[in-house]
């Protein structure tokens, strides 16, 4: 089976916020982690997972038998693309520091990680200059106006010429076409509409826009084509629980994640050298080999273990679960060959976990399923209950599909 496309998660910031920290705890790939300006060049890309209850546990099956994804402990990791750009400073939207090569390179991210040093220990060019001495506020604007910036440049190019064509056409056409247009950025129909309703442009028209009007679109359309979740990093560093409780009574309609990568690094680190038993996502770990710990590896544990315990977690898998379950407002589903069986056509129990936009039908299913069984639709059973379902009928998460189509492959 073919899975859908993978999400693509961007990780921005500003230099020296534990971005590369980020990366590296939920990728597991080894990056530059330095502490200087500009030390990520080049875009990072790897492979995080998000975290589900597996389907195979719910039913109390004795097994499954995952190919796209993993299983451990009854959980299903479902893996997701992150690309980690080099850091953002002031007037990146401008080309200082590079700032357009790595906005650029965002295009594609379906959505946006801003990781911020709640701390307060860098400044605006990410320099160390001791804790609590920068407000991260200050942080969380300067670089979402970068962001809004590229994005309004991107739309704003040629907009009077591409104004006049869009206004020749009928609304629904415009709009089709104007998502052609700025395909590159990963725009999609629904995102334009709802930002023009949003921004209560519907009833105008495109040529009648001035650059306010023009600027509200962008913002509007950056914020629903790639919605920022705020990773407060470095929440192991005093001062900044008061930071965290000031930004979420000055931003309360935003998500904030209070998070310590460093924390969630070495406890991975620790677990793959088999000193402790930890899955990502879990409240706590546990000791498995004691007697080989230093006490300065004890001592950073008990300080993990205490920080763990105050957030339920250290954060960097609950911000991964958020930006895909909440923030995209993506379910699970299981399509399978046999319903009876829930296999595939090798016997493999559940081998595989979509994950799908919330609204996705049957019929849109089969088409990521592959092309032949959306051609070729008759209907789809839901192996839970073995119940027939047609071409409209919309995914719940968890639901174990088998498509049935005049155009299966044997």
């Amino acid at each position: 089976m073919i899975p859908p496309k993978t999400p693509l998660v961007g990780v921005i910031g500003k230099t020296n916020v534990g971005k590369s920290t980020f990366f590296s705890a939920a990728t597991l790939i080894q990056v530059k982690i330095e502490n200087r300006p500009f030390v990520t060049i080049e875009p990072n890309i790897g492979v995080g997972y998000v975290r589900t209850l597996c389907v195979h546990s719910i039913l109390k099956l004795s097994r499954c038998d995952p190919q796209n994804s993993i299983c451990l402990k009854g959980y299903r990791f479902i893996p997701v693309k992150l690309i980690d750009v080099a850091g953002l400073i002031r007037d990146a939207h401008k080309g200082r520091g590079l700032g357009n090569k790595f906005l650029d390179d965002l295009r594609q991210a379906d959505v946006l990680l801003h990781i911020v040093d709640v701390s307060g220990s860098t400044d605006e060019e990410g320099n160390y200059v001791g804790v609590g001495r920068h407000d991260p506020l200050v942080d969380i604007e300067a670089i979402e106006f970068e962001i809004d910036e590229w994005f309004y440049s991107v739309i704003s190019r040629d907009w009077v010429r591409l104004s006049r064509t869009l206004d020749t056409l009928p609304y629904d056409k415009a709009v089709e076409y104007l998502t052609q247009k700025l395909s590159g950025i990963s725009i999609r129909k629904e995102h334009i509409v709802r930002a023009i309703k949003d921004v209560r442009l519907d009833n105008t028209k495109f040529t009648s826009w001035r650059e306010e009007e023009l600027r509200m679109f962008a913002k509007s359309l950056r914020s629903i084509s790639k919605p920022i979740v705020i990773v407060a990093n470095k929440m192991d560093l005093p001062g900044a629980e008061d930071n965290l409780v000031r930004i979420r009574r000055e931003l309360p309609d935003r998500i904030v994640i209070p998070t310590s990568a460093e924390y969630e690094l070495a406890l991975r680190r620790a677990s793959k050298s088999g000193l402790i038993d930890y899955l990502p996502g879990d409240s706590r770990f546990t000791v498995v080999r004691g007697d080989v710990l230093t006490p300065k590896q004890r001592e950073v544990l008990q300080r993990i273990e205490d920080f763990m315990r105050r957030y339920g977690g250290t954060g960097v898998q609950e911000v991964l679960n958020t930006a895909i379950f909440n923030t995209l407002n993506m379910i699970t589903v299981y399509p399978v060959e046999d319903a009876n069986k829930l296999t595939d056509s090798r016997g493999n129990i559940l081998p595989d976990a979509y994950l799908v936009p919330r609204g996705t039908t049957t019929l849109e299913l089969a088409y990521m399923v592959h092309t032949d069984l959306g051609k070729g639709f008759l209907y789809a059973v839901l192996a839970k209950d073995k119940k027939r379902v047609g071409s409209d009928y919309v995914l719940n998460d968890g639901d174990i599909v088998k498509i049935v189509s005049a155009l299966a492959h044997g």
